[in-house]
């Protein structure tokens, strides 16, 4: 054996000897020493704040993000004049919102994409239901969160006349015999 094949196996072999020996005495502080498992304890609910916080501090950089790239999209505008310009629009949103769909890093970029053609979509709902099908998960939870803040997109295409009170809607249904009462007897 040469002389650098000895040293490494030396090395080697202390170090094994020092790793096996701190387990050793860790395990046996673990089990004898009721400090030492506080001190355990104590030092897993602090890392374990520590990451809730970092979680909670990153939620609400997301949040925020989300909600100026919401507001920067509508400071630029939607297309409003001619429907082909709106189709080419949503096609341009819709091709870059799937291109950037495949970046992991770009989950808000392609949310946004999404978003704006979403605005500019005659039936939003329909579109929703499309997006459902066809686009991941995370861009989704994150396109929903773009819509929550928003607020101005109708997601119902079944009623478009003045909104009315639930209780008010139930009485008159009730009252023109619209609500069956098998059951309720």
């Amino acid at each position: 054996m040469s002389q650098t094949a000895v040293v490494a196996t030396a090395t080697a072999a202390a170090v094994a000897t020092g790793v096996l020996a701190y387990a050793v005495y860790f395990d046996h502080q673990r089990r004898s020493n009721s400090e030492f498992r506080r001190q355990l304890r104590r030092n897993e609910k602090k890392r374990a704040r520590t990451e809730k916080e970092m979680a909670v501090l990153t939620r609400n950089e997301r949040l925020q993000a989300i909600k100026s790239a919401v507001d920067e999209a509508k400071a630029q505008g939607f297309p409003t004049s001619s429907l082909e310009e709106k189709e080419q629009y949503f096609l341009d949103q819709v091709s870059t919102g799937e291109v950037l769909s495949t970046k992991p890093d770009k989950t808000i970029d392609a949310a946004l994409a999404f978003y704006r053609a979403l605005k500019v979509y005659p039936t939003p709902h329909d579109l929703i239901n499309i997006y459902d099908n066809t686009v991941p998960k995370p861009i989704l939870d994150i396109l929903a969160e773009m819509i929550a803040y928003d607020g101005n997109i109708p997601m119902s295409n079944d009623y478009n006349g003045p909104s009315m009170d639930v209780e008010d809607m139930m009485r008159e249904l009730s009252q023109a015999g619209g609500i069956p009462n098998v059951g309720l007897d």
